[in-house]
C-alpha cells in the first residue's frame, strides 16, 4: 500500500469509530432520548412575602470617600559619605563628513561611556578588581578614513 491509501484507510477507520461512539451507550445520539414536552412549565408556588420591617427613621449612609491622614514627612538624615565628584564635561560631537560612508563616521557617544573608577585609597577595598581603561570604539580603534 502506498502512503495515500494508508492515510485514507486510517481516516475512514477514525470516522467509523467516531460515529460508533456517538451512537453507542452514553453517546451523543442516545436511543432513549425523547424530545422535551411542549407543555408550559408549571408556575412556581406563590411565596408569602414577609411584611416590611420598619426600623424607624432611615440611617444616614457612610460616605464613600476614604479619608487619608498624612503623617508629617521626616527629612532623611544624609549619611556621612563624601559627595560624588562632578561628571567631566561631555566633549562636543564633531559634525559628520559628507564624503565618508556611514560606517566610517560612527563615533561612540561620550555621554554613554561608563564612568572610570577612581583608584581606591589605602583603606578602601573594592568589590571587584580594577579593569584596564576601555578602548575607544566598539571593536577597537576606529578605521582611518579612505583617502
Amino acid at each position: 500500500m502506498d502512503a495515500t491509501k494508508t492515510n485514507k484507510t486510517i481516516s475512514e477507520i477514525a470516522e467509523l469509530m467516531a460515529v460508533k461512539s456517538k451512537h453507542g451507550a452514553g453517546g451523543e445520539y442516545s436511543p432513549n432520548w425523547t424530545p422535551p414536552s411542549q407543555e408550559p412549565p408549571a408556575a412556581p408556588p406563590a411565596a408569602a412575602t414577609p411584611p416590611p420591617i420598619d426600623d424607624g427613621p432611615p440611617v444616614q449612609a457612610r460616605p464613600a470617600w476614604k479619608v487619608v491622614h498624612k503623617s508629617a514627612r521626616r527629612e532623611r538624615v544624609p549619611k556621612s559619605l563624601p559627595a560624588p565628584a562632578p561628571a567631566p564635561p561631555v566633549a562636543a560631537i564633531e559634525a559628520p563628513k559628507p564624503s565618508l560612508p556611514a560606517w566610517a563616521q560612527w563615533r561612540p557617544n561620550p555621554a554613554m561611556m561608563p564612568p572610570t573608577a577612581a583608584a581606591p585609597g589605602p583603606g578602601l577595598v573594592t568589590p571587584r578588581p580594577m579593569t584596564p581603561a576601555a578602548r575607544p570604539g566598539l571593536f577597537g580603534p576606529p578605521t582611518p578614513p579612505p583617502k
